[in-house]
């Protein structure tokens, strides 16, 4: 066997060599970390054999056999766990604090948007998040499905891509907005209106290439735009309905508490923000077994991107509500996904929320949980976010435990995606 230290890697599957590596059914590579975290829980002393694609055996030493020609990947000090998931993302985004959203969506051009979602990519996977949930392009069209389409090429370098496309909204609810009647303003979400038009809107979504369904199920469209439900109960019932009659599942914006209760009545999957949420609707939620994408990470960003100083600044409002819901959420027992809504903050950047979820009371150990084996059980994917035999080869190696410390996790050494070692810092 040919034992590589990391700093070979580093070398070998730099930044310029994404690519290098050819994905070969018969390629072995045998992972010596000093623990494994198998998407539930650490075990010390693992090793994990790698054949191809795909996860041939993981366990004691001495259960794993591997060929003579396996190449051995030596990780002391670190940890390996699966690749992780992020829950809530806009590849087609970047910071508001560099352009604002409204600028993004009407003067950057398709282009432009399209080639910055190409990086925004690869910092992800670069990131250890070899999966991600993208919930909308914000006006940049069906581009996230040729971007899927990409990677899945291996045209450029990416995560796995679960796409939601345009998203839908109440037409009159979101923006871009306009007081000039005549003028042609670049919509951040297709409108659709009543159980035909969402029908329609759904339908056609899908037939895009969208895997998730997003709805918009409250905006601030109220009087002096306060947040207000934009769609009415039967709307909502009828676009869940058709959405997971074709297996999607369905994703939905809500930050009031009537838009939380119309879209929990309805069974969509996730509820996104949840910033409307009090007790009484986290127990219906459990009941419903519907998930919460609290995107704390977004809400601290805006509030500094407004000058708020964390650690020095009395908390605004809406952490303070974060921190509210995101407790509630806990001690009811609903199942919380790890998603940032990344694009608000820097992508790479994406363990900032997982950091952000352990200083507001979860243990790190599920948080790491939430950001594997949760997302992949709420979103449907299939052999990814665990460590076990027949699963794909999706695997991140760490610096140090971060179930011991979270902040851990963006020590980011090595990433495997579909068998293939994508970097080495």
């Amino acid at each position: 066997m040919k034992t590589i230290q990391l700093s070979f890697i580093a070398i070998l599957f730099s930044y310029f060599q994404l690519f290098a590596q050819q994905k070969a059914d018969d390629n072995y590579i045998l992972l010596k970390p000093d623990r494994v975290f198998d998407g539930r829980q650490t075990h010390a002393g693992w090793w994990v054999l790698v054949k191809g694609n795909h996860i041939e055996a993981a366990g004691e030493p001495g259960s794993i056999t591997a060929p003579s020609t396996t190449k051995i990947i030596e990780l002391k000090g670190m940890t390996l766990l699966p690749g992780m998931i992020e829950g809530h993302s806009h590849l087609f985004l970047h910071p508001y604090n560099e352009t604002s959203w409204n600028d993004q969506v009407q003067t950057e051009s398709r282009a432009e948007r399209t080639a910055r979602a190409v990086v925004h990519a690869r910092e992800t996977l670069m990131a250890g998040f070899t999966t991600v949930r993208d919930l909308g392009t914000e006006g940049a069209g069906y581009d996230d499905v040729g971007l899927k389409t990409a990677i899945e090429k291996d045209i450029v370098p990416g995560p796995r891509m679960l796409v939601a496309t345009k998203a839908i909204v109440a037409t009159g609810s979101y923006g871009p907005k306009s007081n000039v009647a005549e003028a042609v303003v670049i919509k951040g979400a297709e409108e659709a209106d009543g159980p035909e038009g969402l029908t329609r809107a759904v339908r056609s979504q899908i037939g895009h290439g969208a895997d998730i369904v997003k709805i918009y199920v409250d905006y601030r469209w109220g009087l002096d735009e306060a947040a207000a439900p934009t769609f009415t109960e039967d709307e909502l019932k009828v676009a869940v309905q058709v959405a997971k009659s074709s297996g999607r599942i369905v994703a939905v914006h809500s930050a009031t508490e009537e838009g939380m209760r119309r879209a929990i009545t309805a069974g969509v999957t996730t509820i996104e923000h949840g910033d409307g949420g009090n007790p009484e609707l986290f127990k219906m939620m459990k009941e419903k077994d519907i998930a919460l994408c609290p995107t704390i990470a977004a809400t601290e960003a805006i509030a500094t991107y407004h000058d708020w100083k964390k650690g020095i600044d009395p908390e605004p409002a809406g952490v303070k509500r974060k921190h509210y819901i995101f407790t509630e959420a806990m001690k009811a027992g609903v199942t919380i996904c790890m998603g940032g809504d990344v694009g608000v903050f820097p992508h790479g950047d994406n363990a900032r929320e997982m950091v952000l979820m352990a200083e507001y009371g979860m243990k790190p150990i599920d948080v790491l949980r939430s950001a594997t084996s949760v997302n992949a059980e709420v979103f449907g994917l299939k052999n990814l976010g665990n460590i076990k035999a027949g699963y794909l080869a999706d695997l991140v190696a760490v610096e140090g435990n971060p179930a011991d410390d979270i902040k851990l996790i963006k020590q980011v050494k090595l990433v495997i995606k579909d068998g293939a070692i994508y970097t080495g810092q």
